[in-house]
């Protein structure tokens, strides 16, 4: 469940840097969780890593982004 809202965060064209952040954090957790109980190489927790991977350059993105335009602004 927590992977699906973590999806929906970072999934969403209008995600504000607060859901990206968060949905980094909540895979971040759902993934130690997963990967603990069902062990690494189980397709759920390897869906996870992916997901988690994606929302991570989602955020860096984001960041760049916000990063020119700051540079371009001074």
């Amino acid at each position: 469940m927590k992977w699906c809202y973590a999806w929906a965060l970072y999934g969403d064209d209008d995600a504000t840097l607060d859901d990206l952040f968060e949905a980094v954090e909540t895979l971040e957790d759902t993934e130690r969780i997963a990967r603990r109980v069902l062990g690494d190489a189980h397709p759920t927790t390897t869906g996870i890593k992916s997901h988690l991977r994606d929302a991570q350059a989602t955020l860096d993105t984001f960041l760049d982004a916000r990063d020119m335009e700051s540079s371009e602004d001074e």
